[in-house]
C-alpha cells in the first residue's frame, strides 16, 4: 500500500489493491509527485486510521511495517503519532532525503536505529538503499513471525475504533477575521490528549495545539483574515488512535470603511468622511487626479 502526504495525506492504493509485483511497479511509474507542506504526524495518523484496517487489506495476523520517506522536517508532532503506532506493535522505518531532520528520523523510527534509519543526499541515491533495506525488512518479518509461532500471541490491533475512541460532531462557530471557535462531542472513552492541527488550505504556516483529553473545545486566534483553513482534531490514546474530525471554514475579510462622502470642496482641497472600519487602527488615504475625460 502507498500514501502520499503534504498538508493532507492521500491514499494512492491500499494493501489489497494489487496482487502482483508488476501491477505495483506500473502503479509507481504512473505516480504523480505531491508537493506541499510536511505534516508527517498527520500522515502517520492517516496510515493508522485508514490504511491499516481490514477493509483496506490489512490482515490481523500479518506483521505491520511502515516505511516513511521524507525530504524535510515535520511541521507537526511526528513523534507523538509515531509513538502511537509503535505502541501498537507497528514497526517504522524512516528514510530521509536532502533536508530531512536526522534527529527526527531517529525519534520516529523503531529500534534498533542502525537497521531502521537511513539518510541520503538526493533522490537518485535512494536506489543504493533498495538491496539492504529489502534484506532488513524480510529478516525482521521472519524474526517476528518466528517468535509468534514459538508461542507468543499476536498483538490485538484496534481496527475499528468507532464511537468508543472517536469524537463526533465538529462545529466551527463565532468566526471572525482573526479567530474561530471549535467544539466537538467527546468519544465514550475520553482520550489522553487531542492534537488540533490547523493551516491555510492554499499553503502557509501550520500550527498545532495539544489539549488535555477532558477538553472538547478550543478557540483559534491570530488567524489570517479572508483565508480558508483546514482543521483536524485527532484523539490520542496510550495504545490506540481514534478517527479524527476534519473541517474547513474561511475567516471573514477585514471590515472595510463605508459610506465615503466628499464635502467642503475648494480649488485645491476636499474633505472626506466615512463610517469607521471595526478594529482599524490607521487609515491610508490615496488620492490621484482622474484621467482625462473621466468623471471627477
Amino acid at each position: 500500500g502507498l500514501s502520499q502526504y503534504s498538508s493532507d495525506p492521500r491514499t494512492e492504493w491500499e494493501l489489497s489493491t494489487y496482487s502482483t509485483r508488476e501491477q505495483v511497479l506500473e502503479a509507481i511509474r504512473n505516480l504523480r509527485y505531491k508537493g506541499g507542506n510536511t505534516f508527517t504526524g498527520l500522515a502517520l495518523t492517516h496510515v493508522l486510521e485508514q490504511n491499516l484496517k481490514p477493509d483496506a487489506g490489512a490482515r490481523l495476523e500479518a506483521e505491520k511495517l511502515v516505511i516513511l520517506l521524507t525530504d524535510g522536517k515535520s511541521q507537526d508532532d511526528a513523534n507523538l503519532a509515531a509513538q502511537t503506532l509503535k505502541n501498537l506493535g507497528i514497526e517504522i522505518f524512516a528514510i530521509g532525503v536532502k533536508n530531512a531532520d536526522e534527529a527526527e528520523l531517529k525519534q520516529v523510527a523503531s529500534e534498533p536505529l542502525e537497521l531502521t534509519v537511513y539518510n541520503v543526499l538526493d533522490f537518485p541515491l535512494l536506489s543504493s538503499l533498495v538491496g539492504r533495506l529489502t534484506r532488513v525488512l524480510c529478516t525482521r518479518i521472519k524474526e517476528k513471525s518466528n517468535k509468534e509461532t514459538a508461542g507468543s500471541t499476536v498483538k490485538d490491533f484496534p481496527v475499528n475504533t468507532g464511537p468508543q475512541l472517536s469524537p463526533t460532531d465538529l462545529k466551527i462557530s463565532a468566526v471572525t477575521s482573526k479567530s474561530m471557535n471549535l467544539t466537538w462531542s467527546p468519544p465514550l472513552r475520553p482520550p489522553k490528549k487531542y492534537r488540533v492541527v490547523y493551516y491555510p488550505s492554499k499553503g502557509g504556516t501550520a500550527r498545532e495545539v495539544v489539549l488535555d483529553g477532558a477538553v472538547s473545545s478550543l478557540r483559534l486566534s491570530n488567524l489570517t483574515s479572508h483565508t480558508e483553513y483546514l482543521v483536524s482534531v485527532l484523539p490520542v490514546y496510550d495504545t490506540a488512535v481514534g478517527d479524527g474530525l476534519r473541517g474547513v471554514t474561511s475567516t471573514l475579510p477585514l471590515s472595510p470603511p463605508r459610506s465615503l462622502r466628499v464635502s467642503e470642496l475648494s480649488h485645491n482641497s476636499i474633505r472626506l468622511s466615512w463610517k469607521a472600519a471595526q478594529g482599524a487602527t490607521h487609515y491610508l488615504v490615496l488620492c490621484s487626479a482622474a484621467p482625462d475625460g473621466a468623471e471627477d
